[in-house]
């Protein structure tokens, strides 16, 4: 007997395949009510940028790393957010964490690189630090009088693991609510089942366009033809074709494969979403989860110093953890083909794209009907940044 979680997943399926089918059928795509005019100010503004960074990034919920890249107790991961080195660990008992990086005494990083680890040796002075964050040893400790140990462990970011992620805020003196940050997406991102999923890879780098420019790529298929012509993305991806669902301020893009018309005449065609569309979720504010059948891009954009330009940290997750070479191998063809679309081809373009913001005398950009996710994902943050639009 199917349970109730088994025919929501059939109706998610079939009715949102049915939905893309039905674009495809009339050759047209789901339009945004009118056609949207930015000021360049937007992109380019220091201040709106010093904004975006104190009052959304450092103040909402960040997914830092999948819960996959910790799989054991004691992992360890290090990663750098906005300039501040962050230690994410795994403590012996499977509990998850996120620290910032950085020795109580003089400040040097107790930890580096990833792995295995129970404690954390700070290089300048020795100060070793649990990998739940207290403080373990100090060497010369009778100098240090009347220090309480318990009160110099690592500064810990609020943060919690859900829905596949361990997720943090960036200012310890917040506070963090998860569920209430996804909303309604909740269920989404229930169904995709992410903790069951194997982490393969990452790979970082940084580009000279707006961070906001960047996560625009992801919301739209326009450009398909003309930027991923020679890739995969352009020979099965319809273009100029999608559907849209907005969660509050997240989204979610169904990009329809070519193949998708054969679900009128093959019976035994498969009707679940990620087998006739690339699936594309943005949670606000920098994270995008581009989901295809046998696995799901984990992409995360944030501004790095300046209104034009930004950090990308693409990582790859799959459906099927990998048991064997074989299967790590053709994991790493799969991460290799994806990463170069988005590396050699979105972001060979994109940077024009900065210089065109930096250097524009227009006043602003005009945004068509037909990228409605662009339009969405534009709305959501000039109203968070009080920025007036047209």
């Amino acid at each position: 007997m199917a349970t109730a979680g088994d025919v929501r997943t059939g109706v998610w399926d079939i009715e949102l395949t049915r939905r893309a089918l039905n674009v495809v059928r009339d050759k047209t795509t789901e339009f945004a009510d009118d056609v949207l005019r930015v000021p360049l100010h937007y992109y380019r503004d220091p201040k709106i940028t010093e904004i975006e960074e104190t009052q959304i990034l450092r103040r909402t919920p960040l997914a830092i790393i999948p819960s996959a890249q910790l799989a054991k107790p004691n992992d360890y991961v290090v990663r750098s957010v906005l300039g501040d080195s962050l230690l994410v660990t795994r403590d012996k008992d499977g509990q998850s964490h996120v620290f910032l990086n950085y020795c109580r005494h003089r400040g040097a990083m107790p930890a580096c690189g990833s792995g295995s680890a129970t404690r954390f040796t700070c290089p300048y002075h020795a100060w070793t630090y649990r990998n739940d964050g207290s403080l373990l040893t100090v060497p010369s400790g009778g100098s240090f009088t009347g220090m309480e140990k318990a009160d110099y462990g690592l500064v810990e970011l609020p943060n919690d693991e859900r829905y596949g992620f361990i997720w943090a805020v960036l200012s310890a003196d917040a506070d963090i609510d998860v569920e209430a940050h996804v909303g309604s997406l909740g269920s989404d991102l229930a169904e995709l089942d992410y903790p069951s999923f194997g982490y393969h890879d990452y790979r970082e780098f940084e580009s000279e366009v707006s961070w906001k420019g960047a996560l625009e790529a992801f919301a739209e298929s326009y450009h398909f033809p003309f930027v991923h012509g020679e890739s995969l993305i352009g020979q099965n991806a319809l273009s100029n074709t999608s559907i849209h669902d907005t969660y509050g301020k997240h989204h979610r893009m169904g990009f329809p494969f070519n193949w998708i018309t054969n679900l009128d005449s093959d019976p035994s065609a498969s009707w679940d979403v990620r087998d006739n569309m690339g699936v594309i979720y943005w949670i606000y504010p920098n994270l995008i989860l581009a989901n295809s059948s046998v696995g799901v891009e984990v992409i995360d954009i944030l501004p790095a110093g300046s209104p034009t330009r930004c950090t990308v940290r693409h990582t790859w997750l799959a459906r099927t953890p990998a048991r064997d070479d074989a299967t790590r191998a053709g994991y790493d063809m799969v991460f290799d083909a994806v990463h170069a679309a988005v590396r050699d081809e979105d972001f060979a373009m994109l940077p024009q794209c900065g210089e065109g913001v930096r250097h524009g005398q227009h006043d602003h950009m005009i945004i068509g009907r037909n990228e409605i996710g662009v339009q969405h994902m534009i709305r959501v943050f000039a109203h968070e940044l009080g920025v007036a639009l047209a």
